[in-house]
């Protein structure tokens, strides 16, 4: 892979986390729960609002960053270090796409639906968008593969268990900082872990092929 095409890849990379984050920010502001692996950070901006969204974003990227190199040790390559650096840009990005979307009005339900939709079909094109780029994973997808090449599990069912892991963590989470309410991960969350493999799927199918010869 020559610098040009591998600077044409970061940069796909880039638009595809800014859509990701962007869509995240669309589910958020809907109300009804995130997609799974946003679910923890949700609650806990929710609870412990001195940090924003994003920033709770970050932090989640980075524990997650940690467990691989705990699990990969030494076989953690040098250069996904590089995940750090997209972890606080997706943070970042997010932040920026809920000040976007909070002009919005979204106080009827039907509307909060809509922004869920709106957003899983989003996060959807912006993770196939990273997945063609090819270049580096993003910290919660790459956390699922240290796991399945450790345990020898398929990568899918690997990456099911974490999702329901999230979700699980989340609505214990809300219900000790709420009073036994579930806050943050509710029917959107469902909506999101339903439907956003689904999106990935439709779009990989009809942009891999024109976005390869760009690239």
């Amino acid at each position: 892979m020559d610098k040009k095409e591998l600077i044409k890849r970061y940069i796909l990379l880039i638009i595809g986390l800014f859509l990701a984050a962007v869509g995240v920010a669309f589910t958020r502001h809907g109300e009804l729960g995130v997609s799974p692996i946003s679910s923890v950070p949700n609650v806990l901006s929710y609870k412990f609002t001195f940090f924003t969204m994003g920033t709770w974003l970050i932090v989640w990227n980075c524990v997650l960053i940690v467990g691989q190199i705990a699990i990969l040790r030494r076989k953690f390559k040098p250069v996904e270090f590089l995940q750090v650096p997209l972890s606080f840009l997706f943070g970042y990005f997010t932040d920026f796409g809920l000040w976007c979307v909070s002009f919005i009005p979204a106080e009827a339900y039907p509307v909060r639906l809509l922004m869920v939709v709106i957003g899983v079909v989003v996060l959807g094109l912006g993770i196939s968008l990273a997945f063609i780029a090819g270049v580096i994973m993003n910290s919660g997808e790459a956390f699922v593969k240290a796991v399945a090449d450790t345990t020898g599990f398929e990568f899918g069912n690997v990456k099911i268990g974490f999702d329901i892991f999230c979700v699980v963590s989340a609505v214990i989470l809300s219900l000790i900082f709420f009073n036994f309410r579930i806050v943050g991960a509710r029917e959107g969350t469902v909506i999101s872990a339903l439907f956003t493999g689904v999106v990935v799927k439709f779009f990989n199918k009809r942009l891999k092929k024109p976005l390869e010869k760009i690239l």
